[in-house]
Protein backbone atom coordinates (compact mmCIF):
# COMPACT_ATOMS: atom_id res chain seq x y z
CA UNK A 1 0.00 0.00 0.00
CA UNK A 2 2.93 2.35 0.54
CA UNK A 3 3.66 2.31 -3.16
CA UNK A 4 -0.02 2.93 -3.98
CA UNK A 5 -0.16 6.05 -1.81
CA UNK A 6 3.14 7.38 -3.14
CA UNK A 7 2.00 6.80 -6.73
CA UNK A 8 -1.34 8.54 -6.09
CA UNK A 9 0.48 11.58 -4.72
CA UNK A 10 3.07 11.63 -7.49
CA UNK A 11 0.30 11.34 -10.10
CA UNK A 12 -1.45 14.34 -8.55
CA UNK A 13 1.84 16.20 -8.81
CA UNK A 14 2.25 15.09 -12.41
CA UNK A 15 -1.25 16.31 -13.27
CA UNK A 16 -0.38 19.67 -11.73
CA UNK A 17 2.81 19.75 -13.80
CA UNK A 18 0.87 19.02 -16.99
CA UNK A 19 -1.53 21.88 -16.19
CA UNK A 20 1.48 24.12 -15.60
CA UNK A 21 3.64 23.18 -18.59
CA UNK A 22 2.37 25.47 -21.35
CA UNK A 23 2.35 28.55 -19.13
CA UNK A 24 5.95 27.97 -18.07
CA UNK A 25 7.22 28.79 -21.54
CA UNK A 26 5.21 31.90 -22.33
CA UNK A 27 3.05 33.43 -19.61
CA UNK A 28 4.99 32.77 -16.37
CA UNK A 29 8.35 34.12 -17.64
CA UNK A 30 6.61 37.36 -18.63
CA UNK A 31 5.34 38.03 -15.10
CA UNK A 32 7.02 40.46 -12.73
CA UNK A 33 8.19 38.39 -9.75
CA UNK A 34 9.69 39.34 -6.39
CA UNK A 35 13.45 39.14 -5.95
CA UNK A 36 13.02 36.21 -3.57
CA UNK A 37 11.49 33.96 -6.25
CA UNK A 38 13.52 30.74 -6.43
CA UNK A 39 14.97 29.47 -9.71
CA UNK A 40 12.49 27.42 -11.73
CA UNK A 41 14.48 24.20 -11.18
CA UNK A 42 13.70 24.33 -7.44
CA UNK A 43 9.95 23.82 -7.85
CA UNK A 44 9.85 20.26 -9.29
CA UNK A 45 12.46 19.04 -6.79
CA UNK A 46 10.64 20.47 -3.77
CA UNK A 47 7.23 19.32 -4.98
CA UNK A 48 8.48 15.79 -5.70
CA UNK A 49 9.84 15.50 -2.16
CA UNK A 50 6.60 16.90 -0.72
CA UNK A 51 4.46 14.45 -2.71
CA UNK A 52 6.71 11.58 -1.60
CA UNK A 53 6.37 12.61 2.07
CA UNK A 54 2.62 13.02 1.59
CA UNK A 55 2.32 9.46 0.25
CA UNK A 56 4.34 8.06 3.15
CA UNK A 57 2.17 10.00 5.62
CA UNK A 58 -1.03 8.65 4.06
CA UNK A 59 0.34 5.12 4.23
CA UNK A 60 1.24 5.53 7.92
CA UNK A 61 -2.30 6.66 8.69
CA UNK A 62 -3.79 3.84 6.62
CA UNK A 63 -1.59 1.36 8.49
CA UNK A 64 -2.29 2.75 11.99
CA UNK A 65 -5.97 3.72 11.71
CA UNK A 66 -8.51 1.57 13.44
CA UNK A 67 -11.76 0.57 11.82
CA UNK A 68 -13.99 3.62 11.45
CA UNK A 69 -11.11 6.13 11.57
CA UNK A 70 -10.54 6.35 7.82
CA UNK A 71 -13.28 8.64 6.54
CA UNK A 72 -12.31 12.01 8.00
CA UNK A 73 -8.52 11.91 7.52
CA UNK A 74 -8.71 10.50 4.01
CA UNK A 75 -11.54 12.81 2.96
CA UNK A 76 -9.34 15.72 4.02
CA UNK A 77 -6.30 14.14 2.38
CA UNK A 78 -8.00 13.77 -1.00
CA UNK A 79 -9.55 17.24 -0.68
CA UNK A 80 -6.11 18.79 -0.24
CA UNK A 81 -4.75 16.76 -3.18
CA UNK A 82 -7.63 18.05 -5.32
CA UNK A 83 -7.01 21.64 -4.20
CA UNK A 84 -3.31 21.23 -4.92
CA UNK A 85 -4.06 20.30 -8.54
CA UNK A 86 -6.76 22.99 -8.71
CA UNK A 87 -4.19 25.61 -7.72
CA UNK A 88 -2.03 24.66 -10.71
CA UNK A 89 -5.07 25.01 -12.95
CA UNK A 90 -6.12 28.34 -11.41
CA UNK A 91 -2.70 29.97 -11.41
CA UNK A 92 -1.15 28.51 -14.56
CA UNK A 93 -4.07 27.09 -16.55
CA UNK A 94 -6.31 30.13 -16.13
CA UNK A 95 -3.28 32.41 -15.84
CA UNK A 96 -4.98 34.07 -12.91
CA UNK A 97 -2.88 34.76 -9.80
CA UNK A 98 -5.88 36.17 -7.90
CA UNK A 99 -7.84 32.94 -8.24
CA UNK A 100 -4.60 31.18 -7.30
CA UNK A 101 -4.51 33.19 -4.05
CA UNK A 102 -8.06 32.09 -3.22
CA UNK A 103 -7.34 28.44 -4.00
CA UNK A 104 -4.05 28.36 -2.08
CA UNK A 105 -5.82 29.81 0.98
CA UNK A 106 -8.31 26.94 0.83
CA UNK A 107 -5.44 24.51 0.21
CA UNK A 108 -3.58 25.70 3.31
CA UNK A 109 -6.73 25.26 5.41
CA UNK A 110 -7.23 21.75 4.02
CA UNK A 111 -3.58 20.80 4.60
CA UNK A 112 -3.72 22.06 8.19
CA UNK A 113 -6.90 20.04 8.78
CA UNK A 114 -5.33 16.97 7.17
CA UNK A 115 -2.21 17.37 9.29
CA UNK A 116 -4.29 17.56 12.45
CA UNK A 117 -6.37 14.51 11.50
CA UNK A 118 -3.28 12.52 10.48
CA UNK A 119 -1.42 13.48 13.68
CA UNK A 120 -4.17 12.03 15.85
CA UNK A 121 -3.71 8.62 14.23
CA UNK A 122 0.00 8.56 13.37
CA UNK A 123 2.02 11.47 14.81
CA UNK A 124 4.89 10.91 12.37
CA UNK A 125 2.42 11.42 9.51
CA UNK A 126 1.65 14.86 10.88
CA UNK A 127 5.34 15.70 11.05
CA UNK A 128 5.76 14.59 7.44
CA UNK A 129 3.32 17.33 6.46
CA UNK A 130 5.41 20.07 8.12
CA UNK A 131 7.61 20.76 5.05
CA UNK A 132 4.43 20.93 2.95
CA UNK A 133 2.91 23.51 5.30
CA UNK A 134 6.09 25.60 5.28
CA UNK A 135 6.39 25.42 1.49
CA UNK A 136 2.73 26.38 1.07
CA UNK A 137 3.28 29.42 3.28
CA UNK A 138 6.14 30.46 1.04
CA UNK A 139 4.19 29.61 -2.13
CA UNK A 140 1.20 31.62 -0.89
CA UNK A 141 3.40 34.65 -0.19
CA UNK A 142 4.92 34.28 -3.65
CA UNK A 143 1.46 33.94 -5.21
CA UNK A 144 0.23 37.10 -3.46
CA UNK A 145 3.36 39.01 -4.48
CA UNK A 146 2.99 37.96 -8.12
CA UNK A 147 -0.67 38.94 -8.09
CA UNK A 148 0.09 42.37 -6.63
CA UNK A 149 3.08 43.03 -8.90
CA UNK A 150 1.09 42.15 -12.02
CA UNK A 151 -2.35 43.55 -11.17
Amino acid sequence: MLLVFVIICLLAGRLGAVLTATSLTDWYPSLVKPAWTPPDVVFPVVWSLIFLAMGIAAWLVWREAERGQFLKPFSLFFLQLFLNVLWSFAFFGLKNPLIGVLVIAALIAAVLATTRAFSKIAPVAGWLFLPYILWLGYAAALNVAIWRLNA
